[in-house]
């Protein structure tokens, strides 16, 4: 197992994840937490919790639909423009990005890819959070402070922001235990390995994988199981495929929609098993 620093987050070296061991359970009530454990394993273990809400809202809206490595440059470049000491800094993110010019904005995110429309979307995130909170210190105290379901509840009412994006602010921000997002690393894999039905949408993933694996062990399972999917699990070539012993989860893995025999993998929900007519 590789080390890495104190402080990491799935995405880059800047806050967010402090080292928080935990120990595997002896008799793992589910297959879930089984294989959470067995990522532990392999896998630096981590605690979430502190990042400020707003900030961490923006470098998420930069994640979507694009790599770590495209959106970690965006979000710098954004927080070297609108953040503390940058030239378009008014004292607070939510309002310099409430200020900011549209198409400087989508050219100083550029790196993220779809820049006009998350550029669109920051504004108008920023615009609501001045709207309902005040400032983006009042919205992080909202995000570490209410009941976590009010939380979530008011985060998906924001337009442009998803379910996957929600659970992530409340995890990277709010250090909430028991919040499992879903991106597509864990809808692919829960759905491959029998965590979850194979036509089960990230809705339905999320509820499974929060209801199957401890609440201190969420956060956790959802980076480790996004690097298990870049790793091993990827989606057309997983290691089984080449190597039945190459894949640490294979004694716990179904294998939806994966044939070695063929050398093919398909997505879960497209297996001819996982069919029901």
């Amino acid at each position: 197992m590789a080390e890495e620093p104190a402080e990491n987050i799935s995405g880059g070296p800047d806050g967010g994840g402090v080292a928080s061991a935990f120990e595997p359970n002896p008799d793992p009530a589910t297959r879930a937490e089984a294989v959470v454990d067995r990522l532990g394993e392999r896998y630096w273990q981590k605690a979430y919790g502190g990042q400020a809400a707003f900030e961490c809202l923006v470098r998420t809206v930069l994640s979507q639909n694009t790599s770590d490595k495209a959106s970690q440059p965006a979000h710098e470049s954004l927080m070297e423009r609108y953040g503390p000491g940058g030239p378009a800094w008014t004292g607070d993110l939510a309002a310099s990005l409430a200020d900011a010019l549209q198409d400087e904005l989508a050219e100083t995110i550029a790196s993220a890819g779809l820049y006009n429309r998350k550029s669109t979307t920051l504004v108008r995130l920023a615009d609501r959070v001045l709207e309902e909170y005040g400032s983006a210190e009042a919205f992080d105290a909202f995000v570490k402070d209410a009941d976590p379901d009010e939380v979530r509840d008011a985060l998906l009412e924001m337009k442009g922001v998803g379910p996957k994006t929600a659970d992530c602010v409340l995890l990277f921000s709010g250090g909430r235990g028991g919040v499992f997002p879903v991106d597509t690393h864990v809808h692919r894999i829960a759905r491959r390995m029998g965590l979850a039905p194979a036509d089960a949408d990230h809705e339905t993933v999320r509820e499974y994988l929060e209801r199957d694996v401890p609440a201190a062990k969420c956060g956790f399972g959802h980076t480790a199981m996004i690097q298990f999917g870049r790793d091993v699990c990827t989606a057309r070539k997983p290691a089984c495929l080449d190597d039945p012993d190459a894949c640490p989860m294979a004694d716990r893995c179904d294998q939806v929609g994966v044939y070695p025999e063929e050398g093919e993998a398909v997505d879960p929900g497209e297996a001819p098993e996982a069919r029901t007519g």
